[in-house]
């Protein structure tokens, strides 16, 4: 049950999510990979969901702090220009690919705000969650359990 807490927690932290969780439990503990794969998954798609309904108020008790304030105007602008490529190409489906991608900066904290940001709503959001999350959960699960080599077969295709 420790080993499903630690999943859960270090899902839950930004920057990491399961792009950290999901290598944690197949490389470091005796869980199947299909369980860590699911509490991963399932935990941020979560995560997700709530962040995207709490997100104005956040914003809003948060920013009346100097520092918090210039740093989430810095964020934005940086998450606006990082978002706006996939979101004026593809859609809403931007989104799913912005948060898909396994790369530091991405994920549902990011797409969660990236899409209160352009004013996506939240039915549209949760579909953009659950086919992101999906996605970045098979490339790190298939990643971990087969190494690097099939990250540098993923990266070829592209």
């Amino acid at each position: 049950m420790n080993e499903i807490l630690n999943l859960i927690w270090i899902t839950l932290l930004p920057f990491l999510e399961l792009r950290a969780s999901i290598p944690y439990g197949i490389l470091k503990t005796n869980l199947n990979w299909v369980l860590v794969f699911l509490v991963c998954v399932v935990i941020n798609i979560i995560l997700g969901a709530v962040l995207y309904l709490l997100i104005d108020r956040i914003i809003r008790i948060a920013t009346r702090i100097g520092i918090i304030n210039s740093l989430y105007w810095m964020y934005v602008g940086r998450t606006q220009r990082r978002i706006d490529r996939y979101v004026g190409r593809y859609g809403e489906f931007g989104i799913a690919i912005f948060i898909a991608l396994p790369l530091p900066g991405s994920g549902v904290y990011s797409g969660a705000l990236a899409a209160y940001l352009i004013g996506l709503d939240y039915k549209k959001f949760m579909i953009a969650d659950i086919i992101g999350v999906l996605i970045a959960g098979i490339i790190v699960t298939i990643v971990s359990l087969t190494g690097v080599g099939a990250f540098d077969l993923f990266i070829r295709l592209i």
